[in-house]
C-alpha cells in the first residue's frame, strides 16, 4: 500500500463541529448496512473539506473502551481504504457532506466484516447523495 494522498485520513476530514454534528442527527439522513448505520446530510455552509466523516460505538454495548477504540479504528480504516469513489463523486458533484458512521451491533465485529460491508456503504452513500443532488435541482 502506498502513502499517496488518496489513501489517507487526514485531520480535515474528520468531523469534529459540535454544530455539524448537532444538524447531522436533528436533520440528517440515514440508512442502514447492518451492523452500520450511516447518518449524512448535505452541507450547505462552506467547510474546509468536502467530505466530514464521524465514527462511532456505543459505550452501552461495549462497556470496554478497548473495544469501542477497536471498532472505531475499523470503521476509520475503512472507509480509508474505500473512500476514493465517494470523493470523486463528490468533488464532480461540488457538494459537501456531513457523514457519521455508527456501530450498532452488540458482537465485536471481524476484520473482515467491516472491509466486506464499506464498499456496500460507500456506495449507497453515493446514490443516496445524488438523489438529494437531483431533488435540490
Amino acid at each position: 500500500m502506498t502513502n499517496s494522498p488518496l489513501y489517507n485520513f487526514t485531520k480535515k476530514e474528520k468531523l469534529k463541529s459540535r454544530k455539524l454534528i448537532e444538524l447531522l442527527f436533528k436533520k440528517g439522513n440515514s440508512f442502514l448496512v447492518f451492523p452500520v448505520k450511516v447518518i449524512y446530510i448535505l452541507v450547505d455552509e462552506t467547510i474546509d473539506n468536502p467530505i466530514k466523516i464521524g465514527v462511532s460505538a456505543s459505550s452501552k454495548k461495549f462497556k470496554n473502551a478497548v473495544d469501542r477504540n477497536r471498532i472505531k479504528r475499523l470503521l476509520k480504516e475503512n472507509y480509508r481504504l474505500h473512500k476514493q469513489p465517494l470523493h470523486d463523486f463528490i468533488l464532480n458533484s461540488n457538494t459537501q457532506v456531513g457523514i457519521f458512521l455508527m456501530y450498532i451491533d452488540k458482537a465485536i465485529p471481524s476484520d473482515n466484516l467491516i472491509e466486506r460491508k464499506m464498499p456496500i456503504i460507500i456506495d449507497k452513500l453515493i446514490m443516496a447523495i445524488g438523489e438529494k443532488n437531483t431533488k435540490a435541482l
